[in-house]
């Protein structure tokens, strides 16, 4: 079967700054992969990579066997929500249905029948049908972290790509983000970065590590060497609500 997503040593350079340092990744179809890391440490350039906004140095990236640029119109992307002014008077069905754009023909692009068809379904399937007359302004964290994902589905993706999806909700609000993605991974393949380790969930089926090099684990595990090899620091794991120690304090290994 081929890789949803094959990432081959790939090297990225940015004002001399080796940002990426031989990076590979295969995502399998199906996989809801988790890519996690500090700040800093390439992951978002990575995705734009793996997106083909970004040149690789070296190495090559394939998106279900084809060239990024090539395989983009299979892929859904949710950038981070900081990105989005929801100031900007468009209502909830006008931003999602800008998610078909890609699909339109000719030089004068305009919506068809399916198009909105498609969004109405989407709209229907994230439970924002109540809301899409309303301005972007006027929903809630969670309601408009929904719509960002509604303009993404609109495309029909086979792969999912979500950037910090989970940085600025609330906890009840990732619970209910996270149940959303359960469904939509019996579908699609998912592939979603951040920054903080407490995103891993029952719903992740393998995890990598990212920070500069890529650390890999084919489980949803985390391990204390991956931990060590990417954060360099003691870090405490909440799982199902009970903290977990991997590493020591900094205090005892601190030098003298």
């Amino acid at each position: 079967m081929i890789p949803a997503v094959e990432v081959r040593e790939v090297s990225y350079r940015q004002n001399g700054s080796l940002i990426l340092d031989r990076v590979s990744l295969m995502v399998s179809e199906g996989d809801f992969y988790a890519l996690l890391g500090p700040n800093g440490g390439g992951k978002t350039t990575l995705l734009k990579i793996i997106l083909g906004l970004l040149p690789v140095t070296t190495g090559t990236v394939r998106i279900f066997g084809s060239a990024p640029n090539d395989g983009r119109s299979l892929v859904g992307y949710v950038p981070q929500f900081r990105t989005f002014d929801f100031r900007y008077p468009i209502t909830v069905r006008e931003m999602v249905l800008s998610g078909r754009l890609s699909h339109t023909r000719g030089l004068v692009r305009s919506y068809t029948e399916e198009d909105h068809e498609v969004t109405e379904r989407v709209l229907d399937q994230l439970t924002l049908s109540g809301l899409s007359d309303r301005t972007l302004s006027h929903l809630s964290g969670g309601e408009q972290q929904r719509a960002i994902l509604a303009r993404a589905l609109v495309g029909r993706p086979r792969l999912l790509i979500l950037d910090e999806p989970t940085v600025y909700v609330d906890t009840p609000t990732e619970v209910q983000f996270f149940d959303i993605l359960e469904d939509l991974k019996k579908s699609m393949t998912i592939l979603l970065v951040s920054h903080d380790i407490g995103v891993i969930s029952r719903h992740v089926t393998k995890v990598a590590c990212l920070n500069h090099t890529l650390h890999t684990h084919d489980t949803p595990e985390i391990t204390e060497d991956m931990i060590a090899a990417t954060y360099r620091c003691p870090v405490d794991l909440i799982a199902h609500g009970l903290p977990h120690r991997v590493l020591d304090d900094h205090q005892k290994r601190a030098g003298p």
